[in-house]
């Protein structure tokens, strides 16, 4: 006679109760539509914050092709809202006359508490609101925007500096374990 197969313990959900596809915990990979590389040079990034952003159809439909430009974007702080100037999506080919304009200031959507803390800290301290990549979410457009201090001429260097000999030691090592076989 077969072995009794081992019952589910008590802690495990009941059949055709798993978890939708909305709720939390649901681990959906996020697609990146852009990045701001120039920013992680430009500035030292001292805290990051995930934010929605409002944004019209064509926008939406223009960023699943892929076209985004976040070179010359920042965040502006208006009294208690947020705005994200300067970011460039092109114009949707097939929107014709709903198309929209594409340099427009667009709002960023977040709570109250994080537009003080975060918005306020930049303004406050001098420090700078940088939009570090834009990407899709469980469906929405997410923004992940940083606090940035700005870097002197000096610093970019031994930044440089710094990534060229971790990347030159890195090859070494590599190069000495697969000689080494």
């Amino acid at each position: 006679m077969a072995a009794p197969k081992p019952t589910k313990s008590a802690s495990s959900q009941p059949a055709g109760k798993g978890k939708s596809k909305g709720q939390a915990g649901d681990a959906e990979p996020e697609k990146v539509i852009a990045e701001n590389r120039k920013a992680r040079h430009e500035y030292e990034i001292v805290d990051t914050l995930e934010c929605g952003i409002a944004l019209v159809g064509s926008e939406v439909k223009s960023l699943r092709a892929g076209k985004l430009s976040l070179d010359e974007a920042y965040g502006r702080v208006d009294a208690t809202e947020v705005w994200l100037i300067g970011c460039d999506i092109p114009e949707y080919e097939k929107a014709n006359q709903l198309n929209h304009q594409p340099k427009r200031p667009r709002k960023l959507l977040l709570h109250r508490r994080e537009i003080k803390k975060f918005a306020s800290l930049a303004y406050e301290k001098g420090l700078t609101l940088v939009p570090l990549k834009m990407y899709f979410k469980n469906g929405r457009v997410k923004v992940l925007m940083g606090i940035g201090r700005g870097r002197k001429l000096h610093d970019k260097r031994q930044k440089l500096k710094a990534a060229t000999a971790k990347r030159e030691i890195e090859t070494a090592l590599r190069g000495r374990t697969r000689g080494g076989r």
